[in-house]
């Protein structure tokens, strides 16, 4: 597989895991999509960061694990103004899984991401879900890919961590591109990144910043270089105890971080 002797061992091992899992399905899915465009617009016109909060248990990279009831924290992600969910489908890794999913979908009402290693297309029919995610890194035949999962129904976000792969998504047909800031190499994380390749984007394109958001700074940075929307997985999910772990408040800090406080008027009547 193309770019898997180029990554870090604990990366090797996801992919080694997702070309293992097959799916039995007897026909494709068929999804009747929430759409991710109109959840963005709903939270700008409510003066809210478009965020996709993360239902991330665990990964090789951060510390902790949640065993919180998904849906539960998919509702309290929702309330502190994620525009969309994204959740983890991955088993043995990120202790993800497909009824996660569907739990989660069946809570909210918003657009429901489904965050996973796909490499081939049986795969796409694990799980009905709003967004598939592809990483350009991972896949052969990515235009093939988006179109057999657009034929699904699916919205699809198309992973990307430099322009030369910004290009091969743009080639492909990608219209919703993510920008992860982490080096899946050495598994460090650089707000750069998107800094570098957001300029290169077409205005067309719905791009999102991916990894190593934290922070109220963190999220007005990433909008100034251009960011339509942010993908935030463990600072919502907080593995390393940073915070009480009250994911909607983690995600209602990052909603509004745009937003000016009030002023007082001291303008004499």
């Amino acid at each position: 597989m193309e770019g898997q002797d180029e990554v870090a061992p604990a990366v090797q091992s996801i992919l080694a895991a997702a070309a293992d899992r097959t799916v039995d399905a007897p026909t494709p899915v068929s999804v009747d999509p929430r759409s991710l465009a109109e959840a963005f617009e709903d939270a700008l016109a409510d003066g809210r960061v478009p965020v996709i909060a993360e239902v991330k248990p665990t990964s090789p990279t951060s510390e902790g694990h949640r065993e919180d009831d998904p849906a539960a924290l998919a509702s309290a992600m929702v309330a502190g103004g994620a525009s969309a969910i994204s959740v983890l489908t991955e088993p043995a890794h990120f202790g993800g899984s497909a009824a996660a999913l569907e739990a989660v979908r069946e809570a909210v009402d918003v657009p429901v991401l489904r965050k996973d290693f796909i490499l081939h297309e049986g795969q796409l029919d694990a799980v009905e879900a709003d967004v598939v995610l592809l990483i350009v890194r991972f896949v052969d035949d990515l235009s093939g890919l988006i179109e057999a999962a657009r034929e699904r129904g699916f919205q699809v976000l198309v992973e990307v961590h430099d322009r030369a792969e910004l290009e091969t998504a743009l080639e492909a047909g990608a219209r919703i591109i993510g920008v992860n800031n982490r080096d899946l190499a050495k598994l460090e994380v650089d707000l750069g990144i998107f800094e570098s390749v957001a300029p290169h984007t077409p205005d067309d394109v719905t791009l999102l910043a991916e990894s190593g958001i934290s922070t109220p700074a963190d999220v007005r940075r990433m909008r100034v270089a251009g960011a339509d929307a942010l993908l935030v997985g463990s600072a919502i999910m907080d593995h390393a105890g940073e915070t009480d772990g009250d994911v909607q408040a983690n995600t209602e800090r990052l909603t509004t971080a745009t937003r000016r406080p009030p002023t007082t008027d001291h303008t004499e009547q």
